[in-house]
Formats: structure tokens, sequence, C-alpha cells
């Protein structure tokens, strides 16, 4: 009779920033499983600290992530990566499908002044929503056009 050796443990890991996919911090998880797209539960901001972005728990909104199966291993890297406990802190947090994923989240000592990210996506951090318009701004763009 064979003896299977027990499965790795690993745990879920929401990527929010730049341990995201194609952002410069993800090499450090890229060995990983991907689970796939997530989304934090109502609940959730996500601010802009300078290269990094930051989870802060409160408000209406949710945050856009991907989820990871990550060993210990890498959890620690992670962990050193965002200065655990003295800047980030670990907490394990609900996602939209019902599940928990640990993420890196600050205090609200922390972003006081920092910019929001309207609708919690990192990578449109940098979009500019196109205004639509009324009447006058419709009449006022094709007024030369013939």
């Amino acid at each position: 009779m064979s003896q299977q050796s027990p499965s790795p443990v690993t745990f879920r890991l929401l990527a929010y920033g730049t341990f995201l996919s194609g952002e410069r911090e993800h090499d450090l998880i890229s060995g990983s499983k991907l689970v796939g797209s997530v989304r934090t539960a109502k609940g959730y901001t996500l601010v802009e600290t300078r290269a990094l972005a930051g989870l802060v728990e409160g408000g209406d909104g949710d945050v856009v992530g991907e989820l990871y199966d990550v060993s210990y291993e890498v959890l620690r890297a992670c962990d050193k990566r965002r200065d655990i406990p003295i800047l980030f802190e670990r907490k394990e947090i609900p996602l939209a499908d019902g599940t928990r994923a640990h993420a890196y989240v600050l205090r609200h000592d922390q972003v006081r002044g920092l910019r929001r990210i309207k609708g919690g996506d990192w990578r449109q951090r940098f979009s500019v929503a196109k205004p639509e318009g009324g009447a006058l701004v419709q009449w006022a763009k094709n007024r030369y056009r013939r």
C-alpha cells in the first residue's frame, strides 16, 4: 500500500494592487495558483499610497482583485514586503462570493488625505471618466459640423 503525501498547506490571498498579474511586485506570487478574479464584499475602499495600493475597511464600495492560493513561504515573503505589522496588517476579509481571503489592510489614520480610487480597481486608477454632457454640450459639439 502506497502512502500518499499530504497536500501542501495553502492560503487564499487577495492581490488588489502591485501584487496583481502584470504589476511590479507580481513576481513574489507568480508561482502561485491563480484561482480567479474576485471582488471584496461591500464595505472596502482602495487608496493610493504613492506607489502602493492600500485596502481600507469602511465605505460602501468594493475592491477588484485576483485570488491566489499561496504557500506559507510565499505568504511570509509577502508579509515581509508589506512590513507586517508595522505598515500593513494582514486580515481575513469577506469576498463578494461569500468566501474569505487574506488581504493587506491599512488603518484609517494611515490613509487620511490620500486619494481614493473610484471603482476599487487599481488598474483603472489613471482612467478619467468621459462626461456625457447635456443638451447644451451636445449643441456646442455639433454646431460646426455639417
